[in-house]
């Protein structure tokens, strides 16, 4: 296919390489910093162009969305009004009143629209998917995961710390990617319970929340994400009746992934043990995009939807309204 991308971040840049590492051509860049598309449209050999016209080539057929929050939204709706698809990057919007009208553009344009929540498609949830839907874990009982940046200089200054732009913090930043987690582990989540605050940084979102989510036939998530870190964790734990699985780290700064299975024997005490390394590249955008291929050419959903993001959305407006 033929893409524009909104957004030449550090994002924007990583659906661009694994557009063009799977075959489709970046036609058009847009980004109010013009050095930023200047730089990716040289890496893609793409124009760089405004919104406008980036959205209203003919040639092109779908397009990526990497921009800040604030845009998500708006601009999903305008690349459905020019006829074409959507990847847009999680949370899609900034909350569930911004997020209704984008899923109905979507249901009345007849174009596929899939949201970024790559972390299903890193190789240590992709285990853990196998192993779950597999069966050794017996039913799940519940799960606990953690998320987390490390420090930086000027973080309290960055977008992410502006509610206007990013619609609140670490909780609609990291948090919708372990609320999505859970969500597609253990399924809808009726209950809950939680709070977010702010500990350290100086800003007016939150720097870290606490989430205690249920199903309706009781199985818990026990979440935290947290920019007060200090060094860069991602650590999700699922315990069924059989064995309990587990995935450390995601690659690069936040250590070498791994999944790994604890299988419970029949005289329990120190359980047989399996796990599996993943030293290489990240192919999680690159899944992804194979997702978004099929729901383009099948005309149904493959992967992330508008309706999991705002049910990930519903969940962080519950906790920002107890603040």
């Amino acid at each position: 296919m033929n893409f524009s991308i909104l957004g030449c971040g550090r994002i924007g840049t990583k659906r661009a390489e694994a557009l063009r590492a799977a075959g489709h051509r970046i036609c058009f860049v847009a980004d109010p910093i013009g050095e930023r598309a200047a730089k990716l449209a040289a890496q893609t050999e793409a124009k760089c162009a405004s919104n406008e016209k980036a959205l209203a080539s003919p040639a092109v057929e779908a397009v990526a969305i990497a921009t800040t929050n604030r845009w998500l939204a708006p601009c999903t709706i305008a690349a459905l009004g020019a006829g074409k698809h959507v990847l847009v990057e999680k949370p899609a919007a900034r909350s569930v009143a911004e997020i209704d009208p984008v899923i109905a553009a979507a249901e009345a344009s007849g174009k596929q629209v899939q949201v970024g929540f790559n972390h299903r498609y890193h190789a240590g949830l992709q285990q853990v998917r196998k192993w779950i839907d597999s069966g050794v874990t017996g039913p799940l009982m519940f799960l606990r995961g953690r998320y987390g940046h490390g420090g930086r200089v000027g973080y309290e200054q960055e977008w992410r710390a502006d509610p206007a732009i990013s619609g609140g913090g670490e909780l609609i930043d990291q948090g919708v990617h372990l609320i999505d987690l859970a969500r597609w582990i253990l399924g809808e989540l009726s209950q809950v319970e939680g709070h977010a605050a702010t500990y350290f940084w100086k800003m007016p979102v939150e720097d870290n929340a606490f989430l205690s989510l249920r199903t309706a036939a009781g199985q818990t998530a026990w979440l935290q994400v947290s920019c007060t870190e200090w060094k860069n964790l991602f650590s999700l734990e699922i315990y069924g009746r059989d064995a309990k699985l587990e995935v450390q780290g995601l690659g690069g700064s936040y250590g070498l992934e791994r999944a790994i299975l604890y299988r419970m024997l029949p005289e329990m005490g120190p359980p047989e043990t399996v796990m599996y390394e993943y030293p290489g590249v990240d192919r999680s955008w690159r899944l992804e995009i194979a997702d978004f291929e099929r729901a383009v050419e099948s005309g149904s959903s493959h992967g992330p939807t508008l309706q999991d993001a705002r049910a990930a959305l519903a969940v962080v407006e519950c906790i920002y309204q107890r603040r």
